[in-house]
């Protein structure tokens, strides 16, 4: 069975789908692999390390495409009509792994079931303790959280850190994190390890737990209608009384922090606003926002998606956009080990085996056989694309 390796062609996007690691791994398994020629360099795995593992290097990505029966990708196929439209170039069967995002890219998913392309996205793995490995969501999102504490602490005016000096003493950074999801416990921990007050929220109570073992403290709300709770460690969207009371809670906290990051999405996909233009008046001159829910669609009203902005009151807005490129060496590597798990889990006879009946390709496939399977999709599609 052949597997092709695409280049990510993507506006800055630096990682690759599989690493030479990974490609070695699959080659034992019975595998072959070719690769579009500098599909790897971005993110520095260069040709010569995949050659070296028995892969191809290929120059024209039609052809590489045509001859795939596993075609692996970061993100979705690129559907450019006058130079590259790779959904055009795959076979009808085709399987195609790669993190869709089904919902954000809906034309994406009609042309992959108009095509019959068995297509499973990576961001729909059911979050079990089986799928664990194959997670790409937490991979991407630990680097999230861990790269936005950084960037928060480069735009402060003030350390992160209590220092005793021969001046006095300098107290620390005051920290405020809402969501304590993977990327929101990631901040968590890397703002701690550089010595700031962290305090952090979440409209799942659960977590209170988690955040206070990283040494944060918890500040939330307890909810008057049903569970914020939608399944799979995700959270849902709150009843508008619930929504009056987190506004309250934020807009209070936020007044007292020197930092805050948002890392907030309902359903793992779609970023509420939580942070509005009254809350971000009322912060302090020099705080800074970093929107980790800029890819989807940003948790501050006057954040700019991919920008760093600074409000009248002198507070910093920064929204960041696809923040695993920005580590491309090690966010390819977690990526790629994350796609070998689940290849590996349904190879058999040296082929990749299809089974719908089993609970993880049951949850990640999106299309096959000119059908769009998944639910949320279907649903999306029905409804012209609304949220």
């Amino acid at each position: 069975m052949h597997i092709a390796l695409l280049k990510e062609t993507r506006p800055g996007e630096s990682r690759v789908a599989l690493v030479p690691e990974s490609c070695k791994k699959l080659i034992q398994a019975g595998y072959t692999i070719s690769i579009e020629k500098g599909a790897g360099e971005a993110s520095f795995y260069l040709d010569e390390e995949y050659r070296k593992v028995d892969c191809t290097v290929e120059n024209d990505p039609a052809t590489l495409i045509k001859s795939a029966d596993l075609i692996l990708k970061v993100n979705p196929p690129t559907l450019d009509s006058e130079n590259r439209n790779e959904i055009a170039w795959m076979k009808p069967g085709t399987v195609l792994l790669a993190s869709l995002m089904p919902l954000r890219h809906l034309n994406v998913v009609q042309l992959l079931a108009t095509h019959k392309i068995t297509a499973f996205s990576t961001d729909a793995i059911p979050r079990t303790t089986r799928a664990q490995s194959m997670d790409t969501l937490s991979s991407m999102a630990n680097i999230v959280g861990y790269k936005g504490v950084l960037i928060a602490a480069s735009e402060l005016s003030k350390y992160f850190p209590m220092f005793m000096t021969a001046a006095g003493t300098v107290f620390p950074a005051k920290v405020f994190v809402i969501g304590a999801a993977v990327a929101g416990l990631q901040a968590i921990a890397t703002a701690r390890r550089l010595g700031a007050n962290v305090t952090a929220t979440d409209v799942r109570p659960e977590v209170k737990e988690q955040i206070e073992s990283l040494g944060a403290k918890y500040v939330g709300i307890e909810l008057l209608k049903e569970s914020a709770v939608a399944g799979g460690g995700y959270a849902k969207e709150l009843s508008q009384e619930d929504k009056l009371r987190q506004h309250e809670l934020l807009a209070s906290h936020c007044a007292t922090v020197d930092i805050v990051i948002t890392t907030a999405l309902i359903g793992g996909v779609f970023a509420p606003k939580l942070i509005t233009s009254e809350i971000v008046n009322k912060m302090r001159p020099g705080s800074v926002i970093v929107d980790l829910g800029a890819d989807g669609g940003g948790n501050c009203e006057l954040s700019k998606l991919g920008e760093r902005i600074t409000t009248q009151n002198g507070v910093k807005i920064i929204a960041p956009l696809n923040l695993p490129s920005t580590m491309p060496m090690h966010a390819s590597l977690l990526f790629s080990r994350n796609l070998t798990a689940f290849i590996q889990t349904f190879t058999k006879d040296k082929k990749f085996q299809l089974d719908l009946t089993d609970d993880i390709q049951k949850g990640s496939i999106i299309t096959h056989n000119g059908e769009v399977l998944n639910a949320r999709t279907k649903e999306a599609l029905k409804s012209g694309g609304s949220k």
